[in-house]
């Protein structure tokens, strides 16, 4: 799956731009506990009761920590990510391995996207929903980026921005 979203300001004054999705991974495993998980970004947001962002922080030495795959297990995350690590194309790739049956399912997005949103489903109001696929939602800028300006853009008349992302699987059986 490869998605291409351009936004162009039509109108005759400057406009804040900011563009997110809302993808789940998932694969063959009842949760995602036992699945290892890549994410290569080396700072997260402390949310309030709210889940407002309220400090950004690093994640080495902490549970949120992913940069060196390791299984998700009891870690819960509605959280926020940035400082991605990218590839030579300039790609930041978050990876699930599947370590039973050595499935893999990935999601890259560019340059544009420079957050995020990582939701592991234990808010959910469905018990039987929780923790079962794990949201890697690519994020043009941070959450509350119009109060705090973390990320956002602004277009001037005429002014367009596009940015790409999309999903790889690779099952193994």
């Amino acid at each position: 799956l490869a998605v291409r979203a351009t936004a162009t300001n039509v109108g005759p004054d400057a406009c804040p731009y900011g563009a997110g999705f809302h993808p789940y991974l998932r694969l063959d495993a009842d949760r995602i506990d036992p699945l290892v998980l890549r994410l290569p970004a080396s700072a997260s947001y402390r949310s309030d009761d709210h889940l407002i962002p309220i400090e950004r922080e690093t994640v080495a030495g902490t549970e949120l920590d992913f940069r060196k795959p390791h299984a998700i297990g009891a870690t819960r995350m509605d959280t926020a990510f940035t400082d991605l690590e990218r590839d030579a194309d300039g790609r930041a790739t978050v990876s699930l391995l599947d370590p039973g049956s050595g499935d893999t399912v990935a999601l890259w997005c560019d340059e544009s996207y420079g957050y995020l949103m990582v939701f592991t489903g234990d808010a959910l109001p469905d018990a039987e929903r929780r923790r079962v696929g794990l949201a890697v939602e690519p994020m043009t800028c941070a959450p509350d980026a119009f109060r705090s300006g973390d990320g956002l853009v602004v277009l001037e008349p005429g002014a367009s921005s596009s940015g790409s992302w999309g999903i790889t699987a690779s099952p193994r059986h």
